[in-house]
């Protein structure tokens, strides 16, 4: 028999509650009920960082986090960086330093690197490395991945002093 639970969490500033499996993961959550795509399936372990999703500010799996953990909070997710029409500074830096090719490991990237550059908004490059390391691309070799985080900072900083 199926366990189900009523939850409610705030997506990228949007309000959603109903019922879920209790099994459900965060993951499936946000893409059947939400219908936010943006957040891939990759390898459903943890280990690929895919799926990597701020919840309260923190990066996690979400492909590992069950939804009912994350009744009551706050999440963010790729879909949710872009503002008014225009791109997040980390998006355009991807855009402009080829720091994406296949596109799947995009979403988590963008995600760890958000929370690297709340946490440590000038970040060195050993720092970048470090914050990126637990999400897997097999088709950039990280160079332009890197490249991108530190032109994103770099962005951000001007458009703190504006």
């Amino acid at each position: 028999m199926t366990q189900r639970r009523a939850i409610a969490l705030t997506v990228n500033g949007q309000r959603y509650s109903g019922e879920t499996d209790v099994r459900q993961s965060l993951v499936d959550f946000l893409r059947e009920t939400c219908n936010l795509t943006g957040t891939h399936v990759g390898c459903e372990h943890g280990v690929c960082g895919a799926c990597t999703v701020l919840v309260d500010g923190e990066g996690v799996r979400s492909c590992l986090m069950l939804a009912v953990q994350a009744d009551g909070a706050e999440v963010l997710t790729v879909e949710g960086l872009a503002r008014d029409g225009e791109l997040h500074p980390l998006q355009e830096a991807f855009w402009e330093h080829h720091g994406l090719q296949c596109g799947y490991c995009t979403p988590g990237m963008l995600m760890s690197a958000l929370e690297l550059l709340r946490e440590e908004p000038a970040p060195s490059e050993a720092a970048i490395r470090e914050a990126i390391s637990s999400n897997l691309c097999i088709c950039t070799g990280y160079v332009n991945i890197v490249r991108a985080v530190q032109a994103a900072a770099a962005a951000l900083q001007r458009k703190e002093r504006t």
